[in-house]
């Protein structure tokens, strides 16, 4: 037999390269693998990370303020914060066309509210200003009316707005009724001669269309629409050029009496239905909060603030979540400690006792778990209040006086107690099936060797329970640190957790840009703790049996 040279290629029996075919099996075994996978890992990016990442954004995304306010947002960027002053009657103006818009799709009230966790007060600012709204352009429709009845006529406005292409569109549709309407599209024409009309007169069109399910030939405009071409036809007295026929005389008569028109100022009418748009403070924070990303949750979920100076520490009064943060670390660590102390010597039993006993035990440490969470925590109410099983116990066996009842309930103790006596099972279990595997030989070589009882468990058998202790504590504190339910039922004002707050922002503030920014810190100071217990511990050593 020939030896094989060092360039001579292995091949299949159909004559392709061995390593070519083997890389190739090596692609489909993969690939059917990740098909295998590819359902569960398509449901968990569904059902688990998307929503967790949606909510995770939440903590940074703003865009509500641009998108209920562009007009105004883009003229704010020109004003001075700083200065005291108010913004110019531009703005107001800005905010009139603005607002109209966003009080027909009720969305003002939304920016209120998001508004009004930055200041209090704006969202009841943007409520009453926004049942008025609708009258602030009044004072024009009024006289464009009285100057020719046309001006209330909707086929005027469709005749002046619309483009040629979908006023020919619409009519076909009116006369077939076959499908929606066309969407409405502004001409050309409308759009270069009158900019702020044609802008406020196509919002109310596809508001007319998407919302209410109506046409803009059977419907008045907007008085907005009206105080709109007022200023046009004040700003570009030769806008009636550009049109032609009955539109041109339409426009170039009212060209004639703009200037007779009486006028009424934005920013007083404003003010006068409310007093919190003369306050430079509110546009402030209009202005602050204006782009469509911000640091403000965060801000806030550390006791800080973002004004129009910079970075700014809140009253000290007002400064609550740097200590719940604190607080919920400590009393975590500390219920871990408790079941640790209390778990192991009940591990080392159930370990070391005959099957038959251990098992019975076993259940014992399991029964829990049958029982709702809901009742434990209020059976312990039952034992931990004043009036309770403990105090009772305790005054008839002579150790405190009645009226020395121990106050166990609605502050931290009540939290400790009744967590630890929750969570205790999942210190035992891990602690139990690490100490099952741990070798008695290894305990009584070490007593042959002449070592005492404690000596033998310090030296030989406690660091092999290590990895248990490590599963169990990893496993208590992270589920002790994101409970809400335990302590806010025995904890009170002193024993809630930052859980607590998060629950309320999602369920009742509804400020869910705060609790997300509270939940990604808490997410954040839960890895930097395992990141120091993986350096000091090693995770490597962590072990379930």
């Amino acid at each position: 037999m020939s030896d094989v040279t060092s360039d001579q290629v292995l091949t299949t029996q159909d004559g392709k390269p061995l390593k070519a075919a083997l890389a190739k099996a090596l692609r489909r075994e993969r690939l059917r693998s990740l098909m295998l996978i590819a359902p569960l890992l398509i449901f968990i990016m569904l059902t688990f990370v998307a929503p967790i990442f949606d909510m995770l954004f939440r903590s940074v995304e703003n865009q509500i303020v641009s998108e209920t306010l562009p007009r105004t947002v883009v003229l704010l960027e020109e004003w001075d914060a700083g200065s005291g002053e108010t913004p110019g009657e531009d703005v107001y103006q800005a905010l009139h066309y603005d607002l109209m818009i966003a009080s027909e799709y009720k969305r003002h009230t939304q920016l209120g509210t998001r508004l009004n966790y930055e200041k209090t007060g704006i969202s009841s600012m943007f409520r009453r200003t926004g049942r008025r709204i609708a009258d602030f352009g009044e004072v024009y429709a009024d006289q464009f009316a009285a100057l020719n009845p046309a001006w209330e006529d909707p086929m005027t406005w469709v005749n002046l707005m619309a483009s040629d292409a979908w006023i020919a569109d619409q009519q076909r549709w009116a006369a077939s009724q076959d499908g929606p309407e066309p969407t409405f599209i502004l001409s050309e024409t409308a759009v270069a001669a009158l900019p702020a009309t044609a802008d406020i007169y196509g919002a109310f069109a596809e508001f007319l269309q998407m919302e209410e399910g109506d046409s803009p030939t059977d419907e008045q405009p907007w008085n907005a629409v009206y105080a709109a071409l007022y200023e046009d036809l004040a700003d570009n007295p030769q806008a009636f050029s550009t049109f032609s026929g009955t539109n041109a005389d339409l426009l170039r008569e009212a060209v004639e009496a703009v200037p007779t028109f009486a006028t009424a100022s934005m920013k007083e009418l404003f003010i006068d239905a409310e007093d919190g748009w003369g306050d430079a403070g509110n546009w402030a924070v209009i202005k602050t909060f204006s782009p469509a990303y911000t640091p403000g949750y965060f801000l806030s979920a550390a006791d800080a603030q973002l004004t129009p100076d910079g970075l700014e520490m809140k009253p000290e009064n007002q400064q609550i979540y740097l200590f719940l943060f604190y607080r919920t670390l400590l009393l975590s660590i500390v219920i871990t400690l408790s079941c640790l102390l209390l778990g192991y010597p009940i591990a080392y039993l159930l370990a070391a006792l005959p099957l038959r006993y251990s098992n019975l035990l076993l259940i014992l440490v399991l029964l829990p778990f049958w029982t709702s969470l809901l009742v434990r925590t209020s059976a312990w109410k039952v034992l931990l209040q004043q009036q309770g099983v403990i105090n009772d116990v305790l005054v008839w066996i002579g150790l405190i006086t009645d009226a020395g009842r121990l106050v166990m309930i609605n502050n931290a103790t009540g939290t400790i107690i009744a967590m630890t006596h929750i969570l205790l099972p999942f210190m035992i279990l891990p602690l139990y099936s690490v100490m099952k595997t741990i070798s008695p030989t290894y305990v009584r070589a070490a007593k042959s060797l002449g070592a005492t009882d404690w000596t033998a468990f310090w030296r030989v058998y406690f660091p092999q329970s290590v990895p248990g202790i490590g599963a169990g504590a990893i496993l208590v504190f992270i589920l002790a640190i994101g409970y809400y339910i335990t302590p806010e039922l025995v904890g009170g004002t002193s024993g809630i957790f930052i859980s607590n707050r998060i629950a309320f922002h999602i369920s009742s503030s509804l400020n869910w840009g705060l609790a997300a920014a509270l939940g990604t810190l808490l997410l954040v100071a839960v890895l930097l703790l395992f990141m120091a217990y993986d350096r000091i511990v090693g995770i490597d050593n962590v072990k379930l049996g």
